[in-house]
C-alpha cells in the first residue's frame, strides 16, 4: 500500500494501481451525487465538479502528494454537498440560493433586455437557440426562459405551435417503444423470451419479410405488434 501515501518515486505499477483507486473512488462519488449532478450542472454541481478535478487530479499525477488526504476531502465534500441538496429540498430560501428561479428573456414577442444582460447572455446567442429550435421570429415566442442548467426553455404563442391530433380531433394510438431484438447481428435472448418467440420463428420473420439473414442485420426492433424493422450493414 506505499503507492496510497506519498512518495519521492513511484513505480510503474504503483501509478497504475493509484489511477484504477482514483477511478473506482470517483464512480463512487458520482453515484453518491445522484444521477441529476451527471445529467445537468447546476450552481452546487458546477462547484462540486471544478473541486472534485481538481483534488483528484493533483495526487494521480504527483507522487508526493497521497491519496488519502484526496480521498477524506472528497469524502467530506460530497457529504457537504448532500447536505446541501437535502436542505434546499426543504428550505425555500436556500433553494432560491442554491438553484435560482429561470430568469425571463422573451416575454410575449418582447426581448427583456436587462435580464439578458443579468444572465449574460449575448443577443447572438439567443437568436441561435432560437433557430436550433425551429423559431424563425422572436415574435412568435410567447415567452423564453434561461434556465439554472443553462438551458433556454421557449414557448411558442398559441397561432405558432405545432399541430397535435387532439387539435385534429384525430384518435391517438398508444405509446409503442419498439426494442432492439438485433444488435450488431446478436440475438436479443432476454426480449425473445419475454415474447414467448424462438430463434427460429425470428429467423423465419426476417427471411419472409426481408429476405435477409441475422448475419446481414446490423439493427433490428420489434413493437409490441411483433412489427420487425430492420438496418442492414451499409
Amino acid at each position: 500500500m506505499d503507492f496510497f501515501i506519498s512518495q519521492e518515486s513511484l513505480t510503474a505499477l504503483e501509478w497504475i494501481l493509484r489511477a484504477v483507486i482514483g477511478f473506482i473512488f470517483l464512480i463512487v462519488i458520482a453515484k453518491l451525487m445522484g444521477q441529476r449532478s451527471i445529467s445537468q450542472l447546476r450552481f452546487l454541481d458546477f462547484v462540486m465538479a471544478l473541486l472534485i478535478g481538481n483534488i483528484m487530479a493533483h495526487p494521480l499525477s504527483d507522487e508526493g502528494l497521497g491519496l488519502k488526504g484526496s480521498m477524506l476531502t472528497m469524502g467530506t465534500l460530497v457529504v457537504l454537498y448532500l447536505i446541501g441538496v437535502y436542505i434546499s429540498l426543504h428550505s425555500t430560501f436556500i433553494r432560491k440560493i442554491l438553484d435560482p428561479p429561470p430568469i425571463p428573456l422573451i416575454d410575449n414577442g418582447v426581448i427583456l433586455y436587462q435580464n439578458l444582460k443579468k444572465a449574460r447572455i449575448p443577443l447572438d446567442s439567443l437568436l441561435s437557440e432560437l433557430r436550433m429550435q425551429q423559431t424563425e421570429e422572436v415574435e412568435n415566442v410567447a415567452l423564453a426562459l434561461w434556465e439554472t442548467g443553462g438551458e433556454i426553455s421557449i414557448f411558442l404563442k398559441p397561432p405558432y405551435q405545432p399541430v397535435t391530433q387532439k387539435d385534429l380531433s384525430l384518435s391517438p394510438k398508444g405509446f409503442n417503444l419498439p426494442m432492439p431484438i438485433i444488435e450488431d447481428r446478436k440475438i436479443n435472448q432476454t426480449l425473445l423470451l419475454e415474447l414467448d418467440k424462438d430463434e427460429n420463428w425470428l429467423h423465419d420473420q426476417l427471411k419472409t419479410l426481408y429476405n435477409v439473414s441475422v448475419h446481414d442485420v446490423l439493427l433490428a426492433t420489434i413493437d409490441k405488434q411483433e412489427h420487425i424493422k430492420i438496418y442492414l450493414y451499409k
